[in-house]
C-alpha cells in the first residue's frame, strides 16, 4: 500500500520533467522499490531464522557454564527444605499424649540432648545433658532412665535415649516409632551433609553435587513412601521428588530455570546473547556506510596517490 502511494506521488512529481513518460518511469521505480523490499525482507527473515538458533544455543551454553553452581545450590537447598517439611508433616500426624506446644518443647529438648550426648568435646551424660533431662522430666511429669553406653558408642546411646523419650510422649506403633526415628536421623544427616557441601569451592560443588542430590532424593522418596504406607493416605499424601539437575545442559531446562529464577545474572546472560546474535548486526549497519565500503574495496596496493604536481618534468 505504501509503495502504491509512493508510485502516485512520484508520477505527479515527475510530470513537470518527463510529461506523459512520467507514468512509466514512476511505475518502474516503484516496482524496483518493491523488489528491493522483498529481497531485503527475505534476507532479514533468513538472518533472524539462523540467529534464533544461534541465540538458543549460546544462551544454553553460557547459562549452563556460568549458572551451573547456582542450579546445583538451589536444588540442594530445596532438598534440605523438603526433608525438614517431611519431618514436620510426619510428626504432626503422630499421636501424642501431650498438647502440641508441650510436645514441640519436649522434641526440642530431646534433640538437644541427643546432640549433647554424642558431642565429641563432651561425650556422654554430663552436666549439660542432666540439665536437659531435668527439663524433659518437668515437661512430661515422668522419670527418664539414665542409660549407659555400649563401650564407647555414644551415637548408639544418643539414639536409645531419644527413643526412650519418644516412647514417653507418644502412643506409637513399632512401625511409627521406627519411621519417626529414621526421618529425624535422615533430616539431620542431609542437613549436615548439604551444608558442608555448600561450603566447598565452586569446582568441588560442581563435581560432587549431582551424586549428593541423587542419593538424598532416593532416601527422601523411600521415607516418604514409607510414611504414606505406615500412616495411611488419609493422613499423608506423598509426591516423590525428581532431580531437576539431571536436565542441566539441555536447552529447555536452561530457559525454564532462567524464567523461574530471573534476576540480575539471568538478565546479564540474556543481554549478552541478544548482543551476540541480534544487536551486533545493527551496530555493523550503523557504523558502516556505502562510501566506506567502496573506498575499502580492492587491495591497498592497487590504490594510487593523487595530487597536484609541484615541479614539472621539463
Amino acid at each position: 500500500m505504501l509503495i502504491s502511494v509512493s508510485f502516485y506521488q512520484t508520477w505527479l512529481g515527475l510530470q513537470q520533467i518527463f510529461g506523459p513518460a512520467s507514468f512509466v518511469i514512476a511505475l518502474v521505480l516503484s516496482l524496483l522499490l518493491l523488489f528491493l523490499c522483498w529481497m531485503l525482507r527475505s534476507l532479514i527473515g533468513i538472518y533472524i531464522f539462523i540467529a534464533s538458533f544461534c541465540f538458543i544455543a549460546n544462551f544454553n551454553a553460557l547459562y549452563t557454564r556460568f549458572m551451573k553452581t547456582d542450579i546445583y545450590t538451589d536444588e540442594l537447598r530445596t532438598i534440605n527444605k523438603s526433608f525438614t517439611d517431611l519431618e514436620g508433616t510426619i510428626e504432626s500426624k503422630l499421636n501424642y499424649k501431650y498438647n502440641k506446644s508441650t510436645t514441640q518443647n519436649i522434641e526440642i529438648k530431646k534433640k538437644q540432648l541427643m546432640e549433647q550426648i554424642k558431642d565429641p568435646g563432651n561425650k556422654g551424660i554430663g552436666s549439660r545433658a542432666l540439665s536437659l533431662i531435668a527439663d524433659i522430666e518437668k515437661l512430661t511429669g515422668q522419670k527418664v532412665d539414665l542409660l549407659t553406653p555400649v563401650g564407647t558408642d555414644y551415637v548408639d546411646l544418643s539414639e536409645r535415649m531419644g527413643n526412650q523419650i519418644d516412647n514417653m510422649v507418644s502412643d506409637l506403633s513399632t512401625e511409627e516409632r521406627v519411621l519417626k526415628t529414621d526421618i529425624n536421623l535422615a533430616a539431620a544427616k542431609w542437613n549436615k551433609n548439604i551444608q558442608e557441601l555448600l561450603l566447598l569451592s565452586k569446582n568441588e560443588k560442581d563435581k560432587l553435587s549431582q551424586g549428593i542430590i541423587d542419593e538424598s532424593l532416593s532416601e527422601y522418596n523411600k521415607l516418604g513412601s514409607r510414611a504414606e504406607n505406615v500412616l495411611g493416605k488419609e493422613k499423608i499424601s506423598f509426591e516423590p521428588l525428581v532431580s531437576q539437575t539431571q536436565e542441566v545442559g539441555k536447552i529447555g531446562f536452561a530457559f525454564e530455570h532462567a524464567i523461574k529464577h530471573f534476576g540480575m545474572y539471568q538478565f546479564v546472560v540474556l543481554a549478552g546473547c541478544i548482543l551476540l546474535d541480534f544487536v551486533i548486526v545493527i551496530i555493523i549497519l550503523l557504523v558502516t556506510s556505502p562510501d566506506n565500503n567502496r573506498n575499502n574495496r580492492g587491495s591497498v596496493f592497487s590504490n594510487k596517490r593523487s595530487g597536484r604536481t609541484l615541479i614539472s618534468n621539463n
